[in-house]
């Protein structure tokens, strides 16, 4: 396995904050990698590290085969970063835009004109290169700051929540751009608040207060929750949610939508637990989600212990 990105001990601090404590992970060649966790688990300091934006207080960046520390501006030549705030300039259209990072880039003559052409078909832009970046939808932009991040050809994209505040529609746009860019080969590290978009990597690291806490493919962390999952509906979730958090075997009941999700200690008998409830109960695979809030609850418990 091919290795684009290697995290070696990374560790840093914010005055007395410890944003980021001992990472290490890998990342193969022309994977999708996604980085999740709470707000504040050290996402965005992990990406910036690895593309050169912010230095470590220990520990070792890997980037293309490169060292982040010796060769930053060759491993910016390798590389794409997006941030999570809208960074291109308001006053340019959308082709104007392209163009000046076609120069910044050293992209020029028919070699930028073809790329733009490309990038603008597969972001369906094409209608939109007249109009300002200011007028953009939030959707149109993230297409936008993503058509920039690629002029250069990049061999290993870092996204910092791509898609935080867009509207469903253009976050599957968004992600079906990205699977044709990894089918062309390229590898995407993306950090994202969106569970349902952590399913959509080829494997997932879970982050919590700057520590990975989880790693593996989404099917693999699912298998691994020690947990036992069941959906449980009744005619009042409430009530029942609060007949069951202190029954014996139960580890929490969570609302979810229109039924409760039950976590039950691994040698829980669920109908001893449900007792006498008037309820329907079904085992279920755990979503990702439950697995994150698991996690972190189980490691709540032992910082409390």
């Amino acid at each position: 396995m091919a290795v684009a990105v290697q995290a070696v001990s990374l560790s840093r601090r914010f005055g007395a904050v410890e944003a980021v404590r001992e990472l290490s992970f890998e990342v193969a060649t022309g994977e999708v990698f996604g980085l999740v966790g709470p707000d504040g688990a050290g996402k965005t300091t992990t990406l910036r590290m690895l593309c050169g934006l912010l230095d470590p207080d220990q520990g070792r960046a890997v980037v293309a085969g490169m060292d982040v520390a010796r060769r930053l501006d060759d491993v910016k030549d390798a590389i794409g970063y997006m941030a999570q705030k809208f960074g291109l300039y308001g006053d340019l259209t959308v082709e104007e835009n392209l163009d000046f990072y076609g120069d910044l880039f050293n992209v020029v003559g028919k070699q930028r004109e073809e790329l733009k052409q490309r990038l603008l078909k597969m972001t369906r832009m094409e209608p939109f290169r007249a109009r300002p970046a200011a007028k953009l939808s939030g959707g149109m932009k993230q297409k936008l700051s993503l058509m920039c991040t690629l002029l250069h050809r990049p061999q290993i994209l870092f996204l910092d929540e791509p898609t935080n505040g867009v509207d469903p529609v253009s976050r599957r746009d968004f992600w079906l751009i990205l699977e044709e860019l990894v089918r062309d080969g390229m590898t995407v590290v993306v950090s994202t608040a969106y569970l349902d978009e952590a399913e959509r990597c080829h494997r997932i690291g879970m982050m919590d207060a700057g520590k990975m806490v989880l790693l593996g493919t989404p099917a693999e962390l699912k298998a691994a929750m020690p947990e036992k999952c069941y959906s449980v509906k009744s005619a009042n979730l409430r009530a029942t949610k609060h007949a069951l958090e202190h029954r014996p075997g139960v580890v929490d009941v969570e609302l979810n939508g229109a039924e409760l999700h039950l976590f039950l200690m691994p040698n829980a008998a669920v109908l001893d637990v449900l007792g006498d409830l008037d309820v329907q109960a079904e085992r279920i695979t755990p979503a990702l989600e439950d697995v994150l809030i698991a996690e972190v609850r189980r490691l709540g418990s032992k910082a409390a212990a």
